[in-house]
């Protein structure tokens, strides 16, 4: 409808193809004037928001799947917001994990993520990986424990510290409450930053659409 709008007003624009990178729509985003943004409008996220300030398409992503019961309750929106901006420091569990968590300053934010450590750190396979990822989700232990004898077992094989890698699988596992993939989240952001950039350059239009 904002695109007719523009049309009637001889203006044409390809949604699909704007920048992702335009200055005014991530001011405008960074001042929390979210208001008709998907998924960025409630008051919670505008907060959130601010406390992030995103300047790239990658903390949108961010944001969508930070803003969920799990990430909120045990801090993950802070710690990203805090390491984004050089306020605390970028930790990485291991040196050799550092690849996977790079582009989200430490923090697991994502499943892929969940799976490639497992890969890195315990030489599953993507399949074996990807079963673990379900496994999680089912929020069965008894289904949980043989993951994490293998788990630990292909990491001690890689030579990594046992202690590591009964770290990081008790640090994942409850990580399947809530983590996003970065498909999901991706194709959110892409619709948050879409209505956000027609907000920025065409508020009538798009408000009255």
């Amino acid at each position: 409808d904002t695109l007719r709008h523009l049309r009637a007003a001889e203006i044409e624009l390809d949604i699909d193809h704007v920048p992702l990178d335009d200055p005014d729509t991530y001011a405008m985003l960074r001042r929390g004037e979210t208001t008709g943004v998907f998924q960025m409008e409630s008051a919670g996220m505008r907060n959130l928001i601010k406390v992030l300030r995103p300047d790239r398409f990658e903390d949108l992503m961010a944001l969508v799947a930070l803003y969920r019961p799990g990430p909120l309750n045990s801090g993950l929106h802070t710690e990203y917001a805090e390491r984004k901006h050089g306020r605390r420091q970028v930790i990485y569990p291991h040196a050799d994990l550092e690849p996977i968590l790079r582009d989200t300053y430490g923090v697991m934010i994502y499943q892929e993520q969940v799976m490639q450590v497992a890969v890195t750190l315990a030489d599953f396979t993507m399949g074996e990986a990807d079963t673990l990822r379900k496994a999680m989700g089912k929020k069965d232990l008894d289904v949980l424990m043989p993951f994490k004898e293998k788990f630990i077992a292909g990491a001690v094989d890689k030579s990594y510290d046992r202690q590591l890698a009964a770290d990081m699988f008790d640090m994942i596992v409850p990580f399947a409450d809530y983590g996003f993939n970065a498909s999901h989240a991706c194709a959110y952001a892409v619709v948050a930053y879409q209505t956000a950039y027609l907000m920025a350059h065409h508020p009538v239009e798009y408000m009255a659409a």
